[in-house]
């Protein structure tokens, strides 16, 4: 089972746990997560995981544990006993920092005064409530199990209890939105005024209830979907919120740490069925089946469906895709530096693209994509990825 490697570098380190457990399955939701409170199978997956984070703390001892972030499923389904158990197991795996960033989603149907309070006492200091609209209809239509008034309520417990960093998902192109209902939406959010505010386009993806009905669900067009985007993005720059990334917004300073990792590159360890890795060079993602996972730790058998070593030419690819997912972008001393790659292939590319208004060179010399970039953004990469590829590598100097 093991994979990790022992590391001399003190290198800042995110872990992700997976609570695969809901009360109920969204339409839209193609995550690995299941929709029952089967007290055997939790207590399995939490004795599971626990030893699954011990085992990997003795294998990188090197590590600063920066930010932690349980995700899910539901993670405040699952309960603050279960949490608080699993981040004590972390604590005393891994050297995690004091000022380390430690999150937790959640749906506002399982946020209690009672769970906050303990949360916040163990040391948990963000909290991602998922609100996703204002519109009861289209959350019932959705399968969400809560209203915008139990969101709304269940802020304010969160407030309440001591959080001083919090998260609200919302999404747009939801059956039947129109671009107005959607700055009500915004509008009426934004009356609470959380530190960071991630806004998704629905996806229909394969296997979901809502792609069995696509079809007959009203959903906003392409079109539609860009509009709601771009008038989010000059609502909240109204409000004060700094786009840094395509979809997500955060007061100055405020952004999530832990999914910046993603995005830059950094290495995360997943804990729990489903959870993916980079870590020391590698890649790996466990396996889908929180039975399959609770056995493997048991019995000490497999429990990674797949696992690679990114050559470093692929690895120069995943900079331009994820960088240009983020206002930081890209520029040419990291990308030759780091793969040893032309860039002037790619700043032709660029220059083009900023002609259209597509992409921005800041003062310091750095590449990012404008608001209707991001809209164009995988017809970009793609060119990018094209020119990458046909690139002879620079000499070592």
């Amino acid at each position: 089972m093991a994979i990790l490697t022992k590391s001399n570098n003190k290198t800042p380190l995110g872990i992700y746990i997976h609570v695969p457990f809901c009360r109920s399955k969204c339409q839209y939701c193609d995550f690995y997560s299941l929709s029952s409170k089967d007290d055997k199978l939790m207590d399995g997956y939490l004795n599971a995981i626990c030893a699954h984070i011990k085992e990997a703390g003795a294998l990188a001892p090197a590590y600063k544990v920066d930010t932690v972030y349980f995700g899910g499923g539901t993670p405040s389904f699952f309960g603050a006993e279960g949490m608080a158990t699993i981040l004590t197991y972390i604590r005393r795996s891994f050297d995690v920092d004091n000022n380390a960033e430690i999150t937790f989603e959640a749906n506002p149907d399982s946020v209690t005064d009672k769970l906050l309070k303990r949360l916040r006492a163990e040391g948990f200091n963000r909290v991602s409530l998922g609100i996703q609209t204002d519109d009861d209809e289209v959350l019932r239509k959705l399968g969400r199990p809560h209203t915008f008034a139990n969101a709304v309520t269940a802020y304010h417990r969160i407030r309440k209890a001591g959080f001083r960093n919090v998260s609200v998902d919302l999404m747009y192109g939801l059956p039947g939105q129109t671009l107005r209902a959607w700055r009500e939406t915004l509008e009426h959010v934004l009356t609470l005024n959380p530190e960071h505010i991630s806004c998704y386009g629905l996806k229909v993806e394969e296997g979901t209830p809502l792609y069995e009905y696509r079809d007959y669900a009203k959903l906003p067009d392409d079109d539609a979907q860009a509009d709601m985007y771009l008038a989010a993005i000059e609502m909240l720059k109204a409000y004060g919120y700094r786009q840094y990334e395509i979809s997500n917004f955060a007061r100055k300073g405020l952004y999530s740490k832990h999914n910046m990792k993603y995005w830059t590159g950094g290495e995360y360890l997943g804990f729990g069925p489903s959870a993916s890795s980079d870590f020391a060079g590698k890649r790996f993602t466990l396996c889908r089946s929180v039975q399959e996972y609770i056995s493997g730790i048991k019995n000490q058998d497999q429990i990674i469906d797949e696992v690679q070593e990114i050559p470093l030419r692929e690895r120069a690819g995943e900079y331009l895709m994820l960088r240009l997912r983020t206002f930081n972008g890209i520029n040419t001393e990291d990308y030759e530096r780091n793969f040893l790659l032309p860039f002037a292939p790619l700043e032709d590319i660029l220059e083009k693209n900023r002609d259209f208004g597509y992409a921005v060179r800041t003062e310091d010399g750095r590449w990012h994509l404008t608001p209707k970039g991001f809209l164009l953004s995988n017809t970009i990469i793609s060119d990018l990825l094209l020119a990458q590829d046909k690139s002879a590598p620079l000499k070592r100097l």
